[in-house]
């Protein structure tokens, strides 16, 4: 970014991005130098950017590279106010850059445990700091937007039809912020995806979609589902832990799993795939058979610091 006043050259700008591992499988003390052991997914972090103009951000976002970078600003009615950008687009919403954005604040000690608000374009949504630095954030209640076929996401994904029908789960679209499409797959399936990204990225083109969630529900353990998110669309081919999603898949489970009124705790890993396993949790409480609330949770830790030139 420039700033230019009379007979002078342009003057160039350094702005601080923190480059953060959100969902982290582990609550680790220190930085993390990479995802190995710990998992995560890694998202920039940008303050004080009431100052940027869009095409900045984006120019940052794309120069950081990740999934996703976050910009915080003032807010005149929330605590700030949060905007998101991947390397060639913005989104209205990204949970992994959220939970970075307060891990953040919270390991510089610019933020104690408790109840803050952040302005979105998904709306004004709300993120608890726990006393142990976990995050967790609330997400919108679930709109479901309809169901597809199986055989025309299955060309999508390299996966058959037959196969995906064999789960008797609908392919759906869901959305708590950001909109997916999510499909179970059978135990053994889930590696053996083979995404079309042309034709994924043609497909949410065509219908206001983000990306797909493909997960395949674990029977033992803790773990409720192993999850894979693919989204080339927006510049992520696939990435390792997506908060948005999990909320989502959270309500889709609560819809056609596990039913009934109350409130119910689930716990995904991501990114497994890709040699970066990330763990996150979700609770949805329901009533009269209506979700009334969506929650995400995960820690996140500081990897480095960068410095971008505007």
């Amino acid at each position: 970014m420039s700033h230019l006043t009379d007979n002078e050259a342009p003057i160039s700008m350094e702005i601080e991005v923190f480059l953060v591992s959100a969902f982290t499988s582990q609550n680790t003390d220190g930085p993390q130098k990479d995802c190995k052991g710990t998992g995560g997914n890694p998202a920039g972090v940008v303050f004080d950017a009431d100052i940027l103009s869009d095409a900045d951000k984006l120019a940052i976002a794309k120069e950081i590279g990740f999934s996703e970078t976050a910009f915080v600003s003032q807010h005149h009615s929330a605590d700030m106010e949060v905007s998101f950008f991947t390397p060639t687009d913005e989104v209205d919403f990204c949970g992994h850059a959220t939970l970075a954005v307060f891990a953040t604040l919270y390991n510089l000690g610019q933020l104690t445990p408790g109840r803050y608000t952040q302005y979105t374009k998904a709306g004004l949504l709300a993120v608890t700091i726990e006393a142990d630095g976990r995050i967790v954030m609330q997400q919108r209640c679930p709109d479901y937007l309809g169901t597809l076929p199986y055989e025309q996401v299955s060309e999508l994904m390299g996966i058959q039809a037959s196969v995906l029908a064999s789960t008797q789960l609908p392919i759906e679209i869901i959305t708590t912020g950001l909109t997916d499409i999510f499909v179970a797959v059978p135990e053994g399936y889930l590696d053996k995806i083979q995404i079309d990204n042309k034709g994924l990225s043609e497909f949410c083109k065509q219908h206001s979609l983000v990306g797909l969630h493909a997960f395949e529900l674990l029977q033992d353990g803790d773990l409720t589902a192993s999850c894979r998110n693919f989204a080339p669309l927006v510049g992520i081919p696939e990435e390792s832990a997506t908060g948005s999603s999990t909320g989502a898949l959270a309500c889709y489970l609560n819809k056609h799993v596990y039913t009934g009124d109350g409130s119910h705790h689930f716990t995904f890993e991501q990114g497994k795939a890709m040699n970066c396993t990330s763990m996150l949790t979700a609770q949805v409480v329901t009533e009269d058979n209506k979700v009334k609330q969506v929650l995400v949770g995960g820690y996140g830790r500081e990897i480095a610091r960068k410095q971008v030139v505007l």
